[in-house]
């Protein structure tokens, strides 16, 4: 049934516990699909179908006696291979993980077995999640499905090129610096990071730990925002374990009132050119919030137009000597060129102890002039990234190298920003805008991002 790899996964949800179709065919589907897309992408790299199977048997048959699990009974998941699964290969991307088990799951993948899904692979990522495209030694490359020769963004490229192209509806990535909003950007489907402190990092490998809990955070990654609404509620809230996250209520997108939003739009940062399509598809997407009668204006925070070489200082501070510190503890010998690339930026941009202190005092002034800014407004549109999908190897280059600037500096805030699909480049790559809301104001975000979607199309499915 190969019109089930386009669905919805709250649409395949409602249709397995209507009966209309069991989990066994929607998972076996899936399976298919990876199949015989995974010479092409590289997307989907350890596939469990056995165990798979035998649980969509498991679950229709609980149906069977009137028994549903949760909200996802029986549909299918993947998961970003830098997130534990219990049993399961997780290897980080890192040569000197590639044979770990972990014994217990992540806390996401378990609110997501909990809610009925069924996790039917792991899917690929740069080596320790640390760069910008998905490539490492353990898996090698995936592939854009809108176009092979280019790759679909870092460090969650896999489960964007992997929903993108019907092997999954549903997945999980982690977002330190765009790694979920790069790639649903690139591969023109939907993904939420939600705010700092909303989803426990309990099970990820790098922990979120020290400098590295400051930036990360998990969030769901889907073709529609309707599933993000539908996934963000079942993955976030404290879990006893990750001493970051805050219990804080989630509001619901569906009780937002349009008509009393504020929302600021700019297309570009003056450090960070971007392409005329990139720019085009804001302007369509801010038009488009205008047509329904959202307040929408163009403005930009002003402590915006020189950032860059501080948060590049910064995330070098947070990172680069964890990074090495955790190829040490892996075990691993050989990095690949991607990460040592990465390091050696950031090696680049160290800080003496004293300037590190001069920049965690600008981090903060700098957090407080991006709230002052959202006293006039409730959401910010931009773009995702500077470019539509960058060729492979490319991405720490000269040119490619900021391009990640406009998902840092949500990283930086802490503030949720969701990415959907608002037009296509010149040579028909998806490009996606970011809707960036108020500190726990996930609904906000999400309530634009679907007027967008429903608006401008959202995702479409790929050539393949």
């Amino acid at each position: 049934m190969a019109e089930l790899i386009f669905e919805s996964a709250a649409a395949l949800a409602g249709m397995i516990r209507g009966r209309q179709v069991s989990s066994v065919e929607v998972v076996q589907a899936h399976l298919d699909r990876i199949e015989a897309v995974s010479p092409t992408l590289n997307a989907v790299v350890v596939v469990l179908a056995e165990s798979a199977l035998d649980r969509a048997r498991q679950l229709d048959a609980e149906l069977s006696q009137g028994g549903v699990i949760g909200p996802l009974h029986g549909v299918p998941v993947t998961i970003k291979d830098a997130v534990a699964t219990a049993g399961v290969t997780t290897t980080g991307g890192t040569l000197g993980r590639a044979d770990f088990v972990p014994n217990r799951d992540a806390a996401v993948v378990a609110r997501y077995k909990r809610a009925g899904a069924i996790v039917i692979g792991k899917t690929n990522l740069p080596e320790l999640s640390a760069a910008g495209e998905t490539d490492n030694l353990v898996y090698g490359r995936t592939n854009n499905p809108y176009d092979p020769s280019k790759h679909p963004g870092g460090s969650s490229g896999g489960e964007g090129s992997a929903i993108a192209s019907g092997q999954s509806p549903l997945g999980v990535g982690s977002d330190v610096g765009g790694s979920i909003r790069g790639p649903a950007h690139f591969c023109g489907i939907a993904g939420i990071k939600p705010t700092s402190g909303r989803v426990p990092g309990t099970g990820h490998y790098p922990a979120f730990a020290g400098g590295f809990s400051q930036l990360w955070q998990l969030g769901p990654m889907a073709r529609t925002v309707e599933d993000l609404t539908l996934a963000l509620p079942i993955l976030a809230g404290p879990d006893g374990k990750d001493p970051t996250v805050v219990p804080v209520a989630l509001r619901e997108p569906g009780d937002v009132q349009p008509a009393k939003l504020r929302v600021a739009f700019y297309t570009a940062l003056p450090e960070v050119p971007v392409t005329a399509d990139v720019a085009g598809a804001v302007r369509d997407a801010a038009t488009s919030l205008t047509e329904s009668g959202i307040a929408v204006e163009e403005a930009r925070p002003a402590c915006l137009d020189s950032v860059r070489e501080q948060i590049h200082a910064f995330n070098a501070a947070m990172h680069w000597d964890q990074l090495r510190r955790t190829l040490a503890r892996a075990g691993t010998a050989r990095c690949h060129p991607l990460l040592q690339q990465a390091i050696d930026f950031q090696r680049d941009h160290e800080l003496s102890p004293a300037d590190l202190a001069q920049n965690l005092v600008w981090i903060d002034e700098f957090r407080a002039k991006m709230l002052s800014f959202l006293d006039d407004y409730d959401a910010v549109l931009c773009p995702a990234h500077a470019h539509p999908a960058i060729a492979h190897g490319l991405s720490n280059t000269p040119r490619y190298k900021d391009g990640s600037m406009y998902a840092m500096v949500y990283n930086v805030t802490g503030w949720p920003g969701a990415v959907v699909r608002a037009g296509n480049s010149e040579d028909g790559l998806p490009i996606g805008v970011q809707i960036v809301a108020k500190p726990w104001r996930e609904d906000i975000a999400l309530a634009l991002a679907r007027r967008i979607e429903d608006s401008l199309g959202g995702w479409r499915p790929p050539p393949l």
